[in-house]
């Protein structure tokens, strides 16, 4: 509260080693965003989700398995894979499809449903982008955009860590590529 009266929504900042996230709205929809520095080339990074999503489950510890459900190509829009990975300590699944795909931004947008996810959230979206910086360096930057089902379910924070953790370990393994 300032000394006039007015108070500001406050901002939570949480730290994982080398990224952070912040909530960038609150209430029942919301979004939480992380970007993570990458020592792998950004177009490693963005080739491997444009065109080879189905390697992330040989790459990522929390992957256990992956699947094309409907559809005979892993990156058309209206193909679905079936998800099964690690949060907060708990195997759970869900289906992902992609809602946008840009190249000259290296933005892929993933919406996620059904499963675990349908269980807590009415809209769930990943949005991944490979950012290339002036000065030779990268980051690749997770937002998480959800609607609640209702105000007793805690925002994705599982989900910034799951990706956080995810993102180093396909940097890892990208640089051994």
């Amino acid at each position: 509260m300032s000394d006039e009266g007015i108070s500001f929504p406050s901002l939570i900042l949480c730290s994982f080693p080398d990224s952070f996230f912040f909530p960038l709205e609150m209430a029942l929809s919301g979004k939480l965003s992380t970007e993570i520095p990458i020592q792998a080339p950004a177009a490693k990074w963005f080739d491997l989700f444009a065109k080879q999503l189905h390697h992330v489950q040989n790459l990522v510890e929390r992957v256990h398995h992956t699947k094309l459900h409907h559809g005979d190509d892993w990156h058309h829009p209206e193909s679905v894979k079936h998800w099964t990975y690690v949060i907060d300590g708990k195997v759970v699944t869900c289906k992902e499809r992609i809602e946008s795909y840009d190249e000259q931004n290296k933005t892929i947008t993933y919406i996620l449903f059904n499963g675990d996810i349908s269980q807590r959230y009415k809209v769930f979206k990943f949005i991944f982008r490979v950012i290339e910086k002036e000065d030779g360096s990268a980051s690749v930057n997770w937002t998480v955009e959800y609607e609640k089902i209702d105000d007793s379910v805690e925002p994705p924070y599982g989900y910034v860590e799951y990706l956080t953790k995810s993102s180093k370990d396909i940097d890892d393994n990208l640089l051994k590529a």
